[in-house]
């Protein structure tokens, strides 16, 4: 690749430097993006990825789409999966030690992994690695030559570290050995800069002194702000429910980006599309003038983040579709039918656990003294309420403002 391939360095800074928490160091990564302008050699950027869940929600896209952003500059991108690390267990966050998966676990894992991931990456542009190819190879005396360049102090300065000793929780050796492993992934791959969430610095900044111990130019450690999720308050994960996954449906994607609260909207913009930095300020002040709605900005936004993992036809549809439901208050088309013969009457609240529009009873009795049920497009206000089921009908059920069912008596 020659020099004219690559954009001006101030062009690539800009870009590049949209939404980051922080480059260590900036002054090196634009030398470095200069040097590579002058050679026509496009930098190798790395980021690391454990596969130690199959599948990904957007918090895990902001560091991928990170990676594009050097892609679409004309750099290498090497996408890393440690499938070696992953068997050892990362302790980043954790306050207690994380069990390490199987070879087979982890090989099933990064299998669907890369299959989401090329939905961000370009699949021919990408070089994949798996650590075992070295990891695996490394002789008891390479690993002691390892361990020797770093020192046990330091490492306990790392916070989670730190916190379980003051709390006297357990550390286990293999521990302080990932971020040995992982510095050392940085020295073979040859990597000019890492990508990593903010809770991985300190593993980053390893890859630097590691790398400089090994005789190679330190890499620039580049670090991603944690997405918050759709409650707009904690980070985005599955175990807290605030997630949005990459391959749930069109439509479940378009509900769960309209519930985000208004002033999240810009962070996600940030972090989650392809948008220049000056296209999301303008649309940020059409907003705060009143010239755009803040639906219609969040609509956008659910529209494009949609487009990129199911196509644009697949994302207007789901625009179209929420439109319906939610601005004309019309029921969706694809409704769940429920086909009951004729019976005896039943009380609202049962049924709407048996549909699953609610956990339990008293979750139902809640959201009718709410004012959350309709049926047919009547407002339900009392809880006792049976439904006549004797005769051939049909029963449109709302439950909040997302949960639809048809019961169809025949």
């Amino acid at each position: 690749m020659n020099q004219h391939n690559f954009k001006p360095v101030a062009e690539q800074l800009a870009y590049i430097k949209k939404g980051v928490a922080e480059i260590i160091r900036e002054d090196e990564l634009k030398a470095k993006l200069e040097k590579s302008a002058k050679t026509g050699k496009p930098l190798r950027v790395k980021l690391g990825v454990d596969p130690t869940a199959p599948d990904i929600h957007l918090g895990h896209t902001v560091v991928i789409r990170k990676l594009k952003h050097f892609q679409e500059m004309g750099h290498t991108a090497v996408f890393l999966i440690g499938d070696f690390t992953a068997m050892v267990g990362d302790p980043t966050g954790q306050s207690e030690t994380r069990p390490p998966l199987t070879r087979e676990q982890v090989s099933a894992n990064a299998k669907t992994y890369l299959d989401q991931v090329y939905k961000i990456l370009d699949r021919d542009k990408t070089e994949i690695r798996y650590n075992s190819e070295w990891l695996d190879k490394l002789s008891s005396y390479d690993i002691v030559r390892l361990c020797a360049k770093y020192r046990v102090a330091r490492m306990l300065e790392r916070e989670d570290f730190h916190k379980r000793l003051t709390t006297q929780q357990p550390i286990s050796m293999h521990e302080l050995l990932y971020p040995l492993i992982v510095a050392y992934d940085s020295v073979v791959l040859e990597a000019d800069v890492e990508l990593g969430a903010t809770e991985q610095k300190f593993n980053l900044l390893m890859g630097r002194e590691i790398q400089r111990e090994y005789g190679q130019e330190s890499q620039v450690a580049l670090t991603m702000p944690i997405l918050v999720g759709l409650d707009g308050a904690r980070k985005m994960s599955k175990s807290l429910g605030n997630y949005v996954g990459i391959t749930e449906s069109p439509g479940e994607m378009f509900g769960k980006m309209m519930s985000i609260p208004d002033e999240l909207m810009w962070s996600y913009y940030e972090l989650v599309t392809d948008r220049r930095p000056e296209e999301i300020v303008a649309l940020q002040s059409e907003v705060a003038s009143g010239v755009v709605h803040p639906m219609d900005a969040k609509m956008r936004l659910a529209q494009e983040v949609i487009a990129g993992f199911h196509g644009a036809e697949a994302a207007g549809k789901a625009a179209e579709g929420f439109q319906r439901v939610f601005r004309d208050r019309q029921s969706p088309v694809d409704v769940p039918v429920h086909k009951l013969p004729p019976g005896a009457a039943r009380k609202v609240t049962a049924l709407l656990v048996e549909l699953n529009l609610v956990p339990s009873r008293s979750e139902a009795e809640r959201l009718i003294k709410q004012r959350g049920v309709e049926i047919n497009e009547v407002l339900m206000e009392d809880p006792r309420k049976e439904l006549d089921l004797s005769q051939p009908a049909e029963f449109l059920i709302r439950a909040g403002k997302k949960k639809f069912a048809r019961i169809v008596v025949e």
